[in-house]
């Protein structure tokens, strides 16, 4: 196939590019790089399989030529208010990508009568009442609250495909994808375990706050890449959650970094922080990624974070 990957020059992105050009496909990135990164591409640069367009997808897109599926991934993704990449600094952006990115996407999808795959998010739970998250479970959102600007972003993306799907006919898959990390995140994305490393690669306490008894729970980028690409070659149309249900306190993952870095400076422990909205909880319920797609998470979450460990000392 020709495949577009709107957003293929971030983390997750960059990634799926790479398993889409080793099963044979040509690949085509549409990404502004306000949150993506030229580094992450830069291996693809050269080849005759793969072509990189500076553009952003809230504005129409045109691509040459035929195109078999379009996955859009394009969108700010940290929640981190301190970062210049998180949504919170980039709300406009982030809805605009959304609404107006989604819209576009999928235009170019009908015109090519292409398959299209767009990457939602765990966000759109909210702060759930229900535990672990299934795809039937519709949500626990403020629809103007500090996350709004991702979360409604997100919601409205996936109601536009349905729509697609349901009154065009297009060929639509929908992932919510759950906390994923790996190689080629950002040193300051601002979420957990990029600050952990990073504190812990400088010999820093690792800051905890409260307790630390939230959970949370992380996939590793392969084998989520590995369910974006079954996804891809499926003929499912509902959302399906993407994630690792095993879940880890955030003191847990703490003092597994240390360890895994020889960090001897400790965890240091401040008053709880939580931000408005933030999720105490966050699991996955794959029960349909397993029946329709048969996948689930295979890596360890040690041995993931020691290849991350392992990337992160060597660009620092």
């Amino acid at each position: 196939m020709r495949v577009l990957v709107t957003g293929g020059a971030g983390f997750i992105g960059s990634h799926l590019c790479d398993r889409l050009l080793a099963e044979g496909h040509q690949v085509v990135v549409v990404d502004n790089l306000v949150t993506g990164s030229p580094d992450n591409i830069a291996h693809l640069g050269g080849r005759d399989d793969f072509r990189f367009i500076k553009h952003d997808v809230s504005n129409f897109i045109f691509i040459p030529g035929k195109v078999d599926a379009v996955i859009h991934l394009a969108s700010p993704a940290s929640p981190n208010q301190a970062s210049p990449y998180g949504y919170p600094n980039l709300p406009i952006q982030t809805l605009k990508v959304g609404a107006l990115g989604t819209h576009n996407a999928l235009g170019l999808a009908r015109a090519n009568h292409a398959r299209f795959l767009m990457a939602s998010t765990s966000e759109v739970y909210g702060d759930p009442l229900e535990h672990p998250q299934p795809e039937t479970y519709w949500g626990h959102v403020d629809p103007i609250g500090p996350r709004s600007v991702y979360d409604e972003a997100k919601r409205f993306a996936e109601a536009i495909t349905m729509a697609y799907h349901r009154y065009h006919g297009l060929d639509t898959r929908i992932a919510r994808i759950f906390n994923t990390y790996g190689p080629r995140m950002r040193l300051d994305d601002g979420r957990v375990i990029p600050n952990f490393i990073c504190q812990a690669l400088s010999s820093q306490p690792l800051t905890v706050y409260g307790d630390g008894s939230q959970t949370r729970s992380f996939c590793y980028i392969d084998d989520l890449i590995e369910g974006l690409h079954r996804l891809l070659l499926s003929d499912f149309h509902e959302p399906v959650n993407l994630g690792n249900p095993a879940e880890i306190t955030i003191r847990q993952l703490a003092e597994s970094l240390n360890r895994l870095t020889g960090n001897p400076a400790g965890i240091r422990v401040l008053p709880e922080m939580r931000g408005q909205d933030d999720p105490q909880q966050r699991k996955p319920d794959i029960a349909r990624a397993k029946q329709w797609l048969g996948w689930e998470p295979v890596t360890a979450l040690e041995a993931g974070l020691v290849r991350t460990i392992d990337d992160f000392r060597a660009r620092r």
